[in-house]
């Protein structure tokens, strides 16, 4: 199933596949799994404890007897680590030398400093198996053999080595091409899915909507391409916005993970497309941004910022590591939870002095929308009232202008204010969301005061890729 020689790491892959595989089947009870988990933590807090010089600072006031001892409560009482806690240790985080390391990656670095993210064996094997376990469901509900386009963004990213391996272990063929590089381009991308006849795509939202209008300019209809599935990742991504990609490629598409360079694996689809978290191998925590405050399940939902801890013996574990991702997360009495990422902390928007997060924003504006490409915002202050002005990217004309007049209607009574669209073509900054955020490249706030720094660094990463 791995790639993996070292006697001791195929019976690792073996042992963290088959416990997958009996809690994916419902074979681990709610007592087991947190008596699993609890282990796993104590495990790991001992690891970085020694091996992490980062977590040897951070954590020494643990004794050998508190980790011993440990359960929820004191957990909860340990240190977050953050985003700027990653920045600044750097290569400190790391519980092993870079030696040690399969693999280096690191963050793309356009909102501060690259962030390393090497990974050892062990990372790969606790966060593929949960992903062949779903994925397999999934490929095999559209074909036995499929031949498979992974688009990356670059090559110090992840993703094509994940899905190489997640792949090649399911028995399917992988062609990398990333269509961003110098040396593919959509031409040549658009070359190979119809000459290979590639049957799925693993790429961002932005991507699939990249070629499909470089497709349509040229009077090609995406879906004749003969694509079944589309695997999307990295961008905040609703499920309008699934459908309208799905619609213009003839495809069936999942939202597939929620993951992060530094954090790796968080939640995996399943075949109904939901994305379900993954807790042998981590500990998760909903908190009140503003205030750090664990929240506890009402009616067995939250809403706040995800906060993360690893199970497993890393090349880099975290320790309540708070994502800076909006979710809304539902207890399941499977042990997992079902969670939608809503956008991140700082993509909130304050509209008519409401608050309103990225994610209901776009479901607002693409529910009742067929046959859209892309979009835009732009936020502007009209006689003291705040004001979107919406342009669509459509497909075709097929938008009638009482259809768009209704949607601006929906959208300014869900968020309290006026709102204009108009049919137009957006430009390449709506393609970053992956390397910046989705304010940056979705929205462009004109209002006095407003902080455009990220936006900025959009229209930059926009500009070099023209």
């Amino acid at each position: 199933m791995y790639a993996l020689f070292k006697p001791d790491l195929l019976k690792l892959a073996h042992t963290v596949y088959h416990q997958h595989e009996l809690f994916e089947n419902g074979k681990v009870s709610a007592d087991e799994l947190n008596s699993i988990q609890l282990e796993r933590l104590k495990s790991t807090l001992r690891y970085v404890r020694e091996y992490a010089p980062f977590y040897r600072n951070a954590l020494s006031a643990m004794s050998d007897s508190d980790i011993d001892d440990l359960n929820w409560d004191a957990f909860r009482k340990l240190p977050f680590t953050t985003k700027s806690d990653l920045r600044t240790a750097g290569h400190e985080m790391a519980a092993a030398p870079l030696t040690e390391a399969w693999i280096y990656y690191e963050t793309t670095g356009t909102t501060g400093a690259a962030t390393p993210c090497p990974r050892n064996e062990q990372d790969s094997i606790f966060n593929n198996s949960p992903l062949i376990l779903r994925y397999g469901e999934i490929f095999r509900a559209h074909g036995s053999q499929h031949i498979i386009g992974v688009m990356g963004p670059t090559e110090l990213h992840s993703t094509g080595d994940t899905f190489e391996d997640v792949c090649r272990s399911l028995g399917h063929t992988v062609v990398k091409m990333w269509p961003r590089s110098p040396t593919v381009g959509l031409d040549r991308a658009v070359t190979l899915i119809r000459e290979l006849k590639i049957t799925a795509l693993v790429c961002t939202p932005a991507i699939a909507i990249s070629l499909a209008k470089h497709l349509l300019q040229r009077d090609c209809q995406p879906s004749h391409l003969g694509v079944k599935l589309i695997f999307t990742l990295g961008e905040l991504t609703t499920p309008a916005l699934l459908r309208n990609i799905g619609e213009v490629w003839g495809s069936t598409i999942y939202n597939c993970m929620y993951a992060s360079q530094e954090s790796s694996i968080l939640a995996v689809s399943n075949i109904q497309g939901n994305l379900c978290t993954v807790p042998l191998n981590i500990v998760y925590e909903v908190i009140d941004p503003l205030t750090g405050q664990v929240l506890e399940p009402e009616d067995d939902r939250m809403t706040g910022e995800l906060v993360i801890t690893h199970l497993y013996p890393g090349q880099k574990p975290l320790i309540r590591y708070r994502t800076g991702d909006m979710v809304r997360a539902q207890v399941l009495n499977t042990g997992q939870w079902h969670i939608i990422p809503i956008g991140r902390v700082r993509d909130t928007l304050i509209i008519n002095g409401s608050t309103h997060c990225a994610y209901d924003i776009e479901a607002t504006l693409l529910e009742n929308l067929k046959g859209c490409l892309d979009y835009h915002i732009l936020v502007e202050a009209v006689a003291g009232a705040d004001q979107l002005s919406v342009t669509l990217e459509l497909e075709s004309s097929s938008a009638t202008l009482n259809n768009l007049q209704f949607i601006a209607s929906s959208m300014a009574e869900k968020l309290n204010t006026r709102v204009r669209i108009a049919v137009g073509s957006t430009d390449a900054v709506t393609g970053t969301a992956a390397m910046v955020s989705w304010k940056a490249a979705r929205l462009h706030d004109k209002r006095q005061g407003s902080d455009n720094q990220e936006r900025e660094t959009a229209l930059k990463i926009a500009t070099w890729r023209a």
